[in-house]
């Protein structure tokens, strides 16, 4: 029985789809254009991570190629610098986490409290300029403001009399310099979000906060930040899984800027999985090996963003699925 009601289901489904793509096929040709990029880029890539497992030459193809099974994977776990590597990345990860994410919410907490229009207008614009700078832009930035002999943040200090500081080239410099450039780059655009979430607010909560003698700061704390607890959850859970593509991918906006602040006199403090990736992948052109390292991080990073969002169903309800 239950065979056969699964079935008529599937049937009924298919019918039902068929019927909608006649109905509304201009809407379903308008999505294909990006269906096929999704399909092109995200999926039929997936079938080379078998170079994982294998010893990947390319004049012989990656079904030529011997197969090693976790070969690559022992290697990268028991290497010397697998520690180094995964407590920068992780480390990086947990502080850009830590400091970026409370400041969007706060930064629009207060802009909801503006109530002059144009003000609250010309904050908000200036706010989300810096994000659309290029991550090539902020690198310079920091490399000619910072500079020990002509940036105007060592000009400063020199007036001041303290010795100038090569900040570039300090490894424990190198993640704080990180976390403000994104704090400045990024507060206001994702700030964005909340905003939005806060906009939604039934505005007699607020009226009957006043009547109760709530002040600001109350009514911030009581109404405004209740309300974003939903967003707030969905937004760190991917915040999560997007910093930690940081040793995931060469091609992340996190992996692009970690090379371009990276040089030889940080390097302890800025290697992370992404950029090892990257230099052992294209310039040693040890496919496999790089390949394996990227696999290995892509499952930590999934491992990661699925407990937050068990966790995040168990206390609140709320989850990305």
């Amino acid at each position: 029985m239950k065979r056969k009601k699964l079935q008529k289901t599937r049937k009924w489904s298919a019918a039902a789809l068929k019927k909608n793509i006649r109905k509304n096929y201009e809407l379903y040709l308008f999505v294909l254009p990006a269906f096929l990029v999704l399909i092109l880029f995200n999926y039929v890539p997936i079938y080379g991570l078998q170079i994982a497992f294998k010893e990947f030459i390319p004049s012989k193809g990656i079904l030529g190629s011997q197969w090693v099974g976790l070969k690559h994977f022992i290697r990268f776990v028991t290497g010397y610098q697998f520690g180094n590597l995964m407590k920068n990345t992780f480390v990086l990860a947990l502080q850009v986490i830590l400091f970026t994410f409370p400041i969007p919410v706060i930064f629009a907490l207060f802009i909801n409290q503006l109530k002059n229009g144009w003000r609250k207008n010309v904050i908000q614009t200036v706010s989300y300029m810096p994000h659309f700078i290029s991550t090539v832009v902020i690198a310079g930035m920091l490399l000619v403001f910072l500079s020990p002999r002509s940036g105007i943040i060592n000009t400063i200090i020199g007036w001041l009399g303290g010795e100038k500081v090569n900040f570039m080239g300090i490894a424990s410099w190198f993640r704080p310099l990180y976390i403000l450039s994104e704090i400045w780059q990024h507060t206001g655009w994702e700030s964005i979000v909340f905003v939005a979430a806060l906009s939604s607010v039934d505005p007699t909560y607020y009226e009957a906060a006043k009547m109760d003698g709530a002040g600001r700061l109350k009514r911030m704390m009581y109404i405004d930040l209740p309300m974003l607890v939903p967003t707030m959850i969905i937004i760190f859970i991917l915040k999560v899984g997007y910093v930690t593509s940081a040793g995931g991918s060469a091609m992340s906006p996190v992996f692009e800027k970690v090379f371009l602040m990276q040089n030889d006199l940080n390097l302890s403090a800025s290697e992370v999985i992404a950029t090892y990736v990257y230099k052992i992948g294209l310039k040693s052109q040890q496919y496999s090996y790089s390949a394996a390292i990227g696999l290995f991080n892509t499952l930590i990073s999934f491992t990661l963003v699925a407990v937050m969002n068990r966790i995040s169903k168990k206390m609140t309800g709320a989850g990305l699925w």
